[in-house]
């Protein structure tokens, strides 16, 4: 198994929130582009109602997507530059 696969495993269930303390809710599952193995989007599971309020982007279902580009750390939880993302 790739490392990046792996990883990516690790990230799952954990929770998402911002470099505030803002919860956002927990991953769900992560997009990715098939042919790089890039990590894309982090699919929101549970979301908080702290993202009603914000016009996060939403795939085809409904589900809230945050840019994986906008994660700074990964621990006990993922945190994101909120302001990457709004």
């Amino acid at each position: 198994m790739s490392q990046e696969k792996k990883y990516s495993k690790q990230l799952l269930g954990k929770t998402v929130v911002s470099k505030t303390g803002k919860r956002f809710g927990e991953v769900g599952d992560i997009s990715f582009e098939v042919r790089t193995g890039e990590l894309l989007q982090i699919i929101l599971k549970d979301p908080t109602a702290y993202c009603d309020g914000l016009e996060l982007e939403k795939n085809k279902t409904g589900e809230l997507l945050i840019p994986f580009s906008s994660v700074i750390a990964v621990g006990d939880f993922v945190v994101i530059a909120e302001e990457d993302i709004i």
